[in-house]
């Protein structure tokens, strides 16, 4: 364990002295992000304490109703912690810039996997877990739990951490003997749509949208009998939820039960890794250091750009050709696809047509959050193509700076490449999704108007926040979505939404 603290110790001295540099700009950003992060913590927790409280009130379903919604809140953080942890240990374990350095040393290759395991079981577990508590501490509030009920949800959310990163590890040492790491940019995708496509199926097959279709069962015993359908006992989430439901309702021995299966799992999956790494990790390396970086080959092709000039057809050809050639960018095209075509199914499974609320009115009101869905997708999607298109210049920046073109031109060009795309995008999940909530004409083009004239200003906020805080040494540009700039375009794109979508829908 000396080894392995060694080699962290590099991660632990930068959190120490974090702000001790004397830079005031950066301590300024801790504490803005900070209080926001703190204000949005704040918020889940009121609104869980309530919606809970009013579960609580409901005879005979308010407390299967409160414990299906903590079912699918927890199986929802075991699916997103996977999900991150095989992103991050795969850029931690195998794409970082320091491995050169770190694999000269006299250290076996398993302490290294180790230390490298733990920085990145860490990365990818904080904001999942810190998220996570609002609700479950509401949960302890209301059914007035102690501080037993306290220990085993740290307990048991650790150790769902524990079992995400190991599963990830796992699956990412056994995937980079197949193909190199350095091709990451083509595995992302391929690992995040296997991973999302589980998340939705894992989540479709609680049926959510027969909670607010009663009349969907033959009898109130059935419908009851659907909420109280048990999870999969072979998940992780299941123990959790099971240790958790038992503290809740003061069954000590069922929730110590409970948290030892997950621990156990927990501590044989971390040992089953060491052991994995210790035989194939090292492999792993050297085949990614000497294979080919690119897994699809792409032919040059000839572009003709009619009536702009030669300044802007050789910046647009640019943008197309760097486009196709990174793989991560066009390749996520297709998670995106996938997102879309799940978004408009869930509004096509949607029993608008039962609901006691008037059918109109229900349908305009639904209208209004589906353009602010539609708008937030948008800004996801900004955030991860348009926000980074500045800092993906990298170390060639120079290049365009020593050219002859203004940087209001070269910016006009990236606004543009990206903005047609996303117009278009944009208009057609509208569309679709109001035709299936058979919104009125007015809500119809008063829908397709506005997300037309805010598709824009959001690209625009993405491409000048990235040219404002650029981060030209970032590995990926997952990284810069989730630096200062990268926050800050969220929040005001949210606030810009909110506002619109407030005043639009009060009248």
């Amino acid at each position: 364990m000396n080894t392995i603290i060694t080699l962290l110790k590099p991660r632990i001295l930068s959190l120490k002295n974090y702000g001790r540099s004397g830079d005031n700009q950066g301590s300024l950003k801790f504490f803005i992000l900070g209080g926001l992060g703190l204000l949005f913590w704040a918020g889940i927790f009121v609104i869980s304490l309530k919606s809970l409280k009013y579960f609580k009130g409901i005879e005979e379903i308010g407390d299967i109703l409160a414990f299906k919604l903590l079912s699918m809140l927890i199986i929802t953080a075991l699916a997103l912690l996977i999900f991150s942890s095989i992103l991050t240990c795969l850029s931690k374990l195998y794409l970082s810039r320091d491995l050169f350095l770190v694999h000269s040393l006299p250290v076996p290759a398993y302490q290294i996997f180790t230390a490298r395991w733990i920085d990145a079981a860490m990365d990818a577990a904080w904001m999942v877990m810190i998220y996570s508590l609002p609700v479950l501490i509401a949960y302890g509030v209301v059914y007035q739990a102690g501080i037993f009920y306290m220990a085993v949800m740290t307990i048991n959310l650790a150790g769902l951490a524990v079992i995400s990163a190991s599963l990830s590890a796992m699956i990412v040492l056994m995937a980079v003997m197949v193909i190199p790491a350095n091709r990451m940019k083509t595995i992302f995708i391929f690992i995040g749509l296997v991973i999302f496509i589980l998340l939705y199926f894992a989540f479709r097959m609680l049926k959510p949208e027969q909670l607010v279709d009663p009349e969907a069962f033959a009898s109130v015993l059935f419908y009851i009998q659907a909420l109280e359908t048990p999870s999969p006992p072979y998940l992780p989430s299941t123990w959790m939820f099971d240790a958790l439901h038992a503290a809740l309702l003061g069954n000590w021995s069922s929730a110590l039960l409970h948290t030892a299966t997950l621990v156990s799992c927990a501590g044989t999956l971390v040992c089953s890794i060491i052991f994995l790494a210790d035989a194939i990790y090292f492999k792993g390396i050297s085949k990614t250091q000497t294979a080919a970086v690119r897994l699809f080959r792409t032919k040059p092709r000839q572009t003709r750009y009619f009536g702009l000039s030669k300044t802007v057809r050789a910046l647009w050809a640019k943008e197309i050709k760097t486009f196709f050639r990174d793989q991560a960018q066009w390749s996520q095209l297709f998670l995106i696809s996938a997102l879309i075509v799940i978004y408009i199914y869930n509004f096509k499974v949607l029993p608008i047509e039962k609901s006691p609320i008037k059918a109109i009115y229900l349908q305009n009101l639904l209208g209004f959050l589906n353009m602010g869905l539609a708008l937030f997708v948008l800004t996801a999607i900004t955030a991860r193509f348009a926000y980074p298109a500045v800092s993906t210049e990298g170390k060639s920046f120079w290049i365009i700076r020593s050219a002859p073109v203004s940087l209001k031109r070269f910016l006009r060009i990236k606004f543009i490449f990206y903005c047609l795309p996303l117009v278009l995008l944009s208009e057609v999940l509208i569309i679709v999704t109001n035709i299936l909530l058979h919104v009125t004409d007015l809500i119809m083009i008063l829908s397709v108007v506005t997300v037309f004239m805010l598709t824009p200003g959001i690209v625009s906020l993405g491409i000048g926040l990235g040219a404002a805080f650029p981060d030209f040494a970032a590995e990926n540009p997952t990284q810069t979505v989730t630096s200062f700039g990268g926050i800050l375009f969220m929040i005001i794109s949210a606030t810009l939404i909110g506002a619109v979508i407030m005043l639009e829908a009060g009248p």
